[in-house]
């Protein structure tokens, strides 16, 4: 991958070498995190990044999502180091990429229509993240995602779908597997069986 030039003499931290899951969803993808994290072992060595394609975020996300997961869960702020075995979320009205390591945080640059945060972020951890990616779209109006689903795969990444009966609403799952370039539909739960299939499995 072609990564952006720090200026000489910078000394990048050798951070990006862990796996990232990115999990994309909207409307109706509160139950879908819920049942993702509680199917999702502990200690697997990879950072899990929610990034929710709406305007206005899950004010309380960061505070609701604990209940469900024993890693920590932090709201993204700028140049925060990203580290394995944590659950990040995106804050409200940000695009989200990341450089070196760490979280870079941008305002909306969308004026109209729906945001497309979650498509960005996938394309920056494509260019930026040398570890392993996996990119999990679940319930959620519009397409935001899809258009970055070959992306992830030319790096040889993996992508998961939630299966469009399981979603409460079935857009963005049903965009991004019309892109032809889904690995895995599945429901929630078993998309955090698969995860930790995969990286037990080292099949990454």
């Amino acid at each position: 991958m072609n990564k952006v030039m720090e200026p000489a003499g910078t000394v990048l931290p050798h951070t990006d070498n862990f796996s990232i899951i990115c999990v994309g969803g909207s409307a109706g993808s509160l139950d879908a995190y819920k049942q993702f994290f509680e199917n999702l072992p502990m200690n697997l060595g990879i950072a899990i990044v929610i990034v929710n394609h709406v305007t206005r975020s899950f004010d309380k996300l960061h505070k609701i999502l604990p209940r469900h997961t024993n890693m920590p869960v932090d709201l993204i702020t700028d140049q925060l180091l990203i580290q394995p075995d944590h659950v990040y979320i995106i804050p409200a009205k940000r695009e989200l990429h990341v450089f070196a390591g760490k979280f870079c945080l941008r305002p909306i640059s969308k004026a109209r229509g729906w945001p497309d945060v979650i498509t960005i972020f996938l394309r920056s951890l494509a260019q930026q993240w040398d570890g392993k990616l996996i990119a999990v779209i679940v319930s959620g109006l519009d397409g935001d995602g899809a258009a970055a689903m070959g992306d992830i795969k030319r790096v040889g990444g993996i992508t998961i779908v939630q299966t469009p009966e399981t979603a409460e609403w079935s857009d963005m799952p049903e965009d991004a597997i019309k892109t032809g370039s889904v690995d895995f539909v599945l429901s929630a739960r078993d998309i955090a069986r698969k995860i930790s299939e995969i990286v037990v499995q080292k099949t990454l």
